[in-house]
């Protein structure tokens, strides 16, 4: 059966790659080589070593004068891995000062490479713009505004001192019980090589050494979105239990032409962009841990594909390709592997590869490309010109959260929400309405608009940062001063309005928690649905979610539908289309499902019908 809706989609990203023409990087990363060798011929073995370790801060701030003895290179912020004064820009940037005048403190005074998951914005920090999940950007098919959030990202990541974000993920993922499913742009792995080269644009610009640029880490390499779903227990997971459904960190099964096919294109284009960083995942690709296969890491990546970056191991990952560490860490350096990202066992690191370079079981020729890998980038970005102050420019504070990075964000938001239906031409809403009734569990809750890793790791539902503003409270500025807005979680009290506005969807999740064996709505969600209708008056249904959900159960009681793939803290945006100041534009970055039964559902798919209730690409306007 023929993939309804294939053709139209197929013919638009076709014209988003010939309008899209980012410019490359204006110098190789190797060209940085002369200088980076130099310095190398200079180290000893331990300093070496030293720039191939990633600790968390707080481990290695916690233990003083470990900077200097292991010769640290680099350090991250993990997920909830926050300054101990708490999580405000001040905070962050006396953070980073503090990290660096430590690394000054070592012999060759070779600046450290901060890292951190700058996933939708400078996510992790109060009052930064929490811009749209990617699952979001992919239904804007709008590249340049990609780019454009990956330089505003890149400048309030910079207002910190911190040079380095671990994104953009370019997974393409294909079941979207899988808990990272809004992590990627789309399942389409066109769109996907697409705006993912766009936002590592953004990011590192065209010379990584402007100090408004940051290192981007194309993740997570490769076919993370591929993974078969299991039942089995998986120890060392939040709520780990035989008979839970998982897919992270899981078995991709798939033969190297299909790899190639769905999996690859977002980490070519990212290196035609110039990527300084990629970070191999956690999964095995048909049996093989991604971080021990030397036919991924070096064959394919750097000798084929030409990167010219360095390789930065997941957070312990690691250590899952061996009980025997020492094993592990010889198969996953001599796989290829430049960087390990040791949060809490970086001496562990540090001692083993010692050990194994002077026992010749990792030849010291592998830990010299490493360590020229890493350098050549802080080269090209200009950390080691001694005229680069080693602070944070404080200057970059004043647009920080500011209302002109906020605006790009709105305009974000309002580009990727997404119309499924509108019976009886039920939107726009009139400003001049006399009463509109808003209801639902996410209409005024800033933590679900911004989903998984905001300030923490997995998100938090409520007021997780200030500056932002929900559905309700666009709602509310939106409408004529003769407009009554009324709101209740629940749906009650709605009779004698105009209309009635349903704000439903997901709380937060991240990674691991976030894998689902059913996508069936809240029954809180549909309740509220419920008695809006019952109230006699038309209903507006806005779902706001990391992923299609099952929504057949409500569509008989929904008037108008739209989806808004978490927007972030720019709920304006949702109402100019809600009131009719943007015509959307917005079109599906995943095939939307009509039940459970049909998943995983995808264009990618072998399976001989596709049936889909709402195909990818479709989007609606008024």
């Amino acid at each position: 059966m023929k993939k309804a809706g294939t053709h139209a989609a197929t013919t638009c990203l076709f014209l988003i790659i010939i309008l899209f023409t980012a410019c490359s990087p204006t110098k190789r990363l190797s060209s940085f080589d002369p200088q980076a060798k130099e310095l190398l011929e200079r180290m000893t073995l331990e300093e070496k070593i030293g720039q191939m370790t990633q600790p968390e801060q707080d481990r290695v701030l916690g233990n003083p004068g470990d900077m200097q003895e292991y010769f640290i290179g680099s350090v991250l912020s993990g997920g909830n891995s926050d300054p101990a004064e708490g999580n405000s820009l001040e905070a962050w940037t006396d953070l980073y000062d503090r990290v660096q005048t430590e690394a000054m403190k070592t012999r060759l005074a070779i600046p450290v490479l901060y890292g951190i998951d700058a996933v939708h914005g400078h996510s992790n920090v109060l009052g930064s713009v929490i811009f749209p999940h990617n699952i979001a950007l992919g239904c804007t098919r709008d590249a340049d505004l990609v780019e454009k959030i990956g330089r505003i990202t890149a400048m309030e990541i910079r207002a910190t001192g911190i040079q380095w974000t671990f994104g953009p993920c370019v997974a393409v993922p294909q079941d979207i019980r899988w808990g990272r499913t809004y992590e990627g742009f789309s399942e389409n792995p066109t769109l996907v090589r697409v705006l993912g080269k766009a936002a590592v644009m953004g990011l590192q610009g065209t010379d990584l050494s402007d100090p408004l640029s940051v290192l981007a880490c194309a993740k997570h390499y490769v076919g993370d979105g591929g993974t078969t779903a299991t039942t089995a227990a998986r120890p060392g997971f939040p709520g780990s239990k035989a008979g839970r459904l998982w897919l992270d960190q899981g078995e991709t099964k798939l033969d190297e032409p299909a790899l190639r096919r769905i999996h690859l294109q977002g980490y070519i284009s990212s290196i035609e962009a110039g990527v300084g960083s990629i970070m191999p995942s956690y999964n095995t690709w048909n049996g093989v841990r991604c971080s021990a296969s030397k036919r991924l890491l070096t064959e394919i990546l750097k000798e084929e594909l030409g990167f010219e970056g360095f390789l930065i191991s997941d957070y312990n990952a690691i250590n899952q390709i061996d009980p025997d560490y020492k094993k592990a860490v010889m198969i996953s350096i001599n796989a290829g592997m430049d960087m390990a990202m040791a949060p809490n066992t970086y001496r562990e690191f540090f001692n083993t590869l010692k050990e194994l370079v002077e026992e010749g079981k990792v030849p010291m020729s592998r830990i010299d490309d490493a360590v020229t890998r890493i350098l050549r980038v802080k080269y090209a970005m200009g950390l080691m010109d001694k005229d680069r102050p080693r602070t944070a420019d404080r200057a970059l504070h004043k647009n920080f959260g500011s209302a002109e990075h906020r605006a790009l964000a709105r305009e974000a938001v309002r580009k990727s929400v997404v119309l499924l239906k509108n019976e009886n031409q039920t939107l726009p809403i009139s400003k001049q309405a006399d009463r509109i009734h808003v209801s639902g569990t996410s209409a005024d809750n800033i933590g679900n608009q911004c989903g998984g890793w905001t300030i923490l790791w997995q998100g938090q539902s409520g007021d997780v940062t200030p500056g932002g503003t929900t559905v309700l409270e666009a709602v509310k500025a939106s409408v004529s001063q003769d407009t009554e807005v009324t709101y209740s979680p629940d749906g009650t009290g709605a009779e004698g309005a105009s209309l009635g506005i349903a704000v439903i969807g997901e709380r937060p999740y991240a990674e691991g928690v976030g894998d689902r064996a059913d996508l069936s709505l809240d029954p809180q969600d549909i309740a509220a649905i419920n008695n809006l209708k019952s109230a006699g008056i038309p209903v507006v249904v806005l779902v706001i979610s990391g992923r299609p959900l099952i929504i057949n159960d409500i569509l008989p009681q929904t008037d108008a539908l739209l989806a808004s793939f978490l927007p972030g803290t720019e709920g304006q945006g949702i109402a100019d289309v809600l009131f009719g100041d943007y015509n959307p534009t917005g079109k599906l970055s995943f095939s939307w499902p009509k039940s459970m039964d049909q998943l995983p559902l995808n264009i990618n798919s072998t399976i001989s019908e596709y049936d889909p209730l709402y195909a990818f690409g479709y989007g609606s306007s008024y």
